[in-house]
């Protein structure tokens, strides 16, 4: 895995174009929207609702931008409305995708919370991914360092967290390598993008999932 959770190797990857930017990227890293019936821009986490894809670059910024200019209507080549705040409603989409697939991870055992046990796992290297709380103690999160060459998702809060692990709150969380968790360092990263936080630096050097 490259920086920011991208994997190094995209040949065969399927790639898109932004409608804001015109860059073409690998579809991971992308939000695709489609028209709905009733003529409304509607999100499509997944990727699989029917109808021809508008695809945006996952951040803020891009997508806030095609709903406030009218780039949707062009790219439909019709008029269509884009709902008040559309970008808050990626953001829920995503959070509930990477919660859903941690929550997997765990109960799968390739998923870990709390500190004493995401300690164990890093001195043992089990780890792949390090899981902190954006809202968690920052004295207490620098006691434990993401593993060598792994990724650090430190921007979803101890709630959501807790709720991909059946807990109130989570402050410290590991996922192992293999199982879901390169989609889940792949849909993190769209959701970092949608919660306007920059990319460079932010989820260090990774290793491919094995």
């Amino acid at each position: 895995m490259g920086r920011g959770g991208r994997p190094n190797d995209r040949s065969g990857e399927p790639e898109r174009k932004c409608i804001v930017t015109g860059e073409v990227a690998p579809r991971v890293e992308l939000v695709r929207f489609v028209v709905g019936p009733d003529d409304q821009i509607v999100p499509d986490i997944f990727g699989k609702l029917p109808g021809r894809g508008i695809w945006i670059r996952a951040d803020r910024d891009a997508i806030a931008k095609a709903a406030h200019k009218g780039l949707f209507s062009r790219a439909a080549k019709t008029r269509v409305a884009a709902p008040e705040g559309l970008v808050d409603e990626v953001e829920r989409q995503l959070v509930r995708r990477v919660v859903e697939l941690i929550s997997l991870s765990r109960k799968s055992g390739s998923a870990i919370a709390g500190y004493e046990k995401v300690k164990d796992w890093l001195i043992k290297d089990q780890a792949e991914v390090l899981l902190q709380a954006s809202d968690g103690s920052e004295r207490g999160k620098s006691k434990l360092r993401p593993p060598d060459d792994g990724a650090h998702i430190d921007w979803m809060t101890a709630f959501e967290l807790g709720l991909a692990f059946g807990r109130q709150t989570v402050i410290h969380g590991a996922l192992a390598s293999g199982g879901l968790t390169l989609r889940v360092v792949e849909e993190a990263q769209r959701l970092k993008g949608v919660r306007g936080i920059t990319v460079a630096g932010a989820i260090g050097k990774e290793k491919t999932a094995r």
